[in-house]
């Protein structure tokens, strides 16, 4: 941090993340202008920018977004969301929280299959429908679901893109974030559905006239192009298996995407041109400039010299160790992205599991795991998911604030985070 390049990054990322804050220039432009200043200061240069897997543009995650934008801009084509919203609203008898509850299940359920940035952008339509039906607000129900989707995505290896970062640096398998993680994460989203009902209970608002209108629909008749509608579950149906089947496979999920929604184009009747208007392109460049905005940290040696001295004080302590990890990931999961947090952090967690050497063995990246992920639901933009919501709902005239979303991001956020705690203390300490 004795370089002028280190200070100036970090005036440049405190500064954007001040203006994203307080909603007074798009958050676009703010991430796209903190971007150029990062490569006009030379905190990062084009090379690193644009080619780093280390500090660069997170494409795999771009056209992983991408590809699957355009899969369900076709799948909205087929009435299938409207047969979906339908579906549920009536499952739950119109009532809802039923309504918020059923859907925050399926989709940490389907987080934890998928990965969470393609749940959101599946349940999001869904969710806007029933909202509408029912004349409610749809910002509480959104943030509902999207915090499901990062606690549910922290169970598996597939379910959030940092687990398969921990996964490839130590070691571990399918089954093993599935017998470490799951267990928590089901108690996780049970705590999730009791905040859910006391912190949005005044927008559960029951309208019994618009609730008998939902009734009365038949939900088949919302099926507009039968025949785009069995194309497209196939196609979703194999990009679903090829996310399942990366470690056999091989193929980053992004490459799953992309063949996914050539392939629907192409045997579909669809317009190419229709399509690519349904992808949040403002979202994908926000994520661009937060990621070169982030490669300007990393490259100055920012967060190397954060992640050193977490190191510092964690030494071989090994409860106090997965303590503080897990504590102190969260917090910064929830001011820079995720993604290339974990990916500074695996090779110092790699170093502090050799010296601590036995014990608990991997407690530590069970640790990184569960203060990234769930940490991710601190800020609105603590995780990617996060980002393509709020996208998705001011495309639809809903937006959600920062601030909205980050003052209950912070109470979920708080909780998940000391149940899970606990959860370590217990399993690999006091039960060992």
């Amino acid at each position: 941090m004795n370089d002028w390049h280190s200070w100036a990054a970090v005036v440049v990322f405190v500064g954007a993340y001040a203006l994203i804050i307080s909603e007074k220039i798009h958050r676009v432009a703010v991430a796209l202008g903190g971007a150029g200043l990062m490569l006009a200061i030379g905190a990062t240069d084009d090379t690193s920018a644009f080619y780093s897997e280390h500090s660069g543009v997170d494409w795999n995650v771009i056209f992983l977004l991408m590809g699957m934008m355009m899969i369900v801009g076709v799948l909205k084509k087929t009435g299938m969301f409207e047969y979906l919203a339908i579906w549920s609203v009536k499952k739950a008898r119109a009532k809802p929280f039923r309504v918020m509850a059923m859907l925050v299940v399926i989709t940490a359920l389907a987080s934890a299959l998928l990965d969470n940035v393609t749940t959101v952008l599946l349940i999001a339509p869904v969710t806007l429908l029933v909202c509408e039906r029912l004349a409610l607000p749809a910002a509480p129900f959104l943030i509902a679901e999207v915090m499901a989707s990062n606690i549910g995505g922290t169970a598996t290896l597939v379910g959030d893109p940092p687990n398969i970062i921990i996964a490839s640096r130590a070691g571990l398998t399918f089954n093993d974030f599935l017998v470490h993680l799951a267990p928590i994460v089901a108690a996780l989203v049970i705590a999730l559905l009791a905040l859910c009902r006391v912190m949005f209970r005044k927008s559960f608002v029951y309208d019994e006239d618009r609730a008998a209108e939902i009734m009365a629909l038949e939900e088949r008749e919302a099926i507009k192009d039968r025949r785009l509608l069995v194309q497209g579950i196939v196609v979703l149906a194999l990009v679903v298996a090829g996310f399942v089947l990366h470690p056999v496979l091989h193929y980053e999920p992004s490459v799953v995407a992309l063949l996914g929604a050539g392939l629907l184009i192409a045997i579909s009747t669809a317009e190419t041109r229709e399509v690519l208007q349904e992808v949040e392109w403002p979202t994908l460049a926000f994520f661009a400039g937060l990621f070169i905005m982030i490669g300007g940290l990393i490259e100055t040696g920012v967060i190397g010299e954060i992640s050193k001295a977490l190191a510092d004080v964690i030494g071989d302590n090994e409860l106090g160790g997965s303590m503080t990890m897990l504590s102190a990931s969260a917090v910064l999961s929830g001011i820079v992205d995720n993604i290339p947090y974990v990916a500074t952090m695996a090779p110092i967690t790699s170093d502090l599991v050799q010296n601590m050497g036995g014990g608990s063995g991997r407690v530590m990246w069970w640790a990184l795991a569960l203060g990234a992920d769930l940490g991710g639901n601190a800020t609105a933009i603590g995780a990617s998911a996060n980002v393509v919501v709020l996208g998705i709902a001011e495309r639809n005239r809903q937006p959600v604030s920062f601030w909205q979303f980050t003052k209950y991001g912070l109470v979920v956020t708080g909780v998940t985070v000391s149940l899970a705690l606990g959860y370590v203390w217990l399993r690999y300490f006091a039960l060992a």
